[in-house]
């Protein structure tokens, strides 16, 4: 396997409750109220919806799409659910610290480097919402390739906080039989003191509708049962994507960072410019290594 490169779940398109629209010559994201399934192409209007998109519309008399039937691929539910602390150079799209709260991994002129992680709220270099929580769900679409995903990103708290928690729950109430339930993403609203009783919108993952507990763990114990019986080595699948995610130091990589910079990290409403070739930063450690010093300069 080359080192350095991650070895993620294969992508057939992207799962989102946003998108990047143009106002007055800028690009700023804006958020929606429902999903949108689409593939990983872009055309002249954005990005080009999958036919899954129109599929699960069928039936939906509002016409918006607020729950989306998904499998789990891996029984461990920090394999289908990655988060992490992210700073991204906003020019370039490249990340360039990423942490969990303890430790994180920061490229300098040295190379990447492990250092402590204290949390955006109490780094010098993440705070202003440089750095931000930053998770992607990996879930199956389609069965017609069951070793395919489609990718949620998403830079939310509700959002991350409830799947993880749900995965987690899912997971020990089955048995470790995460993969074999009938799961669905479902849109949920709520409005805090913060959004000034705007509804902000998060997703949830809970059963399929119609599908209660006790028959969903009965359900994929049969399941289970089956895949031993044809050989199907659900615990060798997990190995191979842990192996995978720890190939390198970074899972994204700059083709996707700038989609990612232009949807989740234009908080202030200012464009983010597409740099030319003159304008990228050539070594994004120095202007980390320069907060740095101030910061040692307040201390001292």
């Amino acid at each position: 396997m080359i080192k350095g490169l991650t070895i993620t779940p294969p992508i057939l398109g992207r799962i989102t409750i946003g998108k990047v629209v143009e106002k007055n010559g800028k690009r700023l994201p804006e958020k929606d109220d429902q999903f949108t399934i689409t593939s990983q192409v872009q055309g002249k209007d954005g990005w080009i919806k999958h036919p899954i998109d129109d599929k699960l519309r069928q039936n939906i008399t509002s016409g918006k799409l607020r729950q989306i039937p998904v499998r789990m691929l891996f029984n461990t539910p920090e394999l289908n659910l990655r988060a992490e602390y992210t700073l991204f150079d906003r020019q370039t799209g490249r990340p360039i610290c990423v942490g969990n709260g303890e430790q994180c991994q920061r490229r300098t002129q040295n190379g990447v480097e492990s250092l402590p992680c204290p949390s955006p709220e109490n780094c010098p270099l993440g705070q202003n919402n440089n750095c931000k929580v930053f998770g992607r769900l990996y879930a199956n679409l389609d069965d017609s390739d069951e070793l395919g995903s489609f990718i949620f990103r998403t830079t939310g708290y509700n959002s991350i906080r409830t799947l993880m928690a749900r995965l987690s729950y899912f997971n020990a109430v089955s048995g470790g039989l995460l993969s074999n339930l009938p799961l669905q993403l479902t849109i949920r609203g709520k409005s805090t003191t913060q959004s000034y009783r705007t509804p902000i919108y998060y997703v949830d993952l809970t059963l399929q509708d119609g599908v209660n507990l006790k028959d969903a763990v009965e359900n994929a114990q049969a399941i289970h049962a089956q895949q031993l019986q044809s050989g199907f080595n659900q615990q060798a699948l997990e190995e191979v994507a842990k192996l995978g995610y720890a190939n390198s130091a970074f899972e994204m990589d700059g083709d996707d960072g700038m989609s990612i910079v232009e949807e989740f990290y234009s908080d202030t409403g200012e464009d983010i410019p597409r740099p030319t070739s003159q304008e990228l930063t050539p070594e994004p450690w120095q202007s980390i290594e320069q907060g740095l010093r101030q910061s040692v300069r307040k201390v001292s």
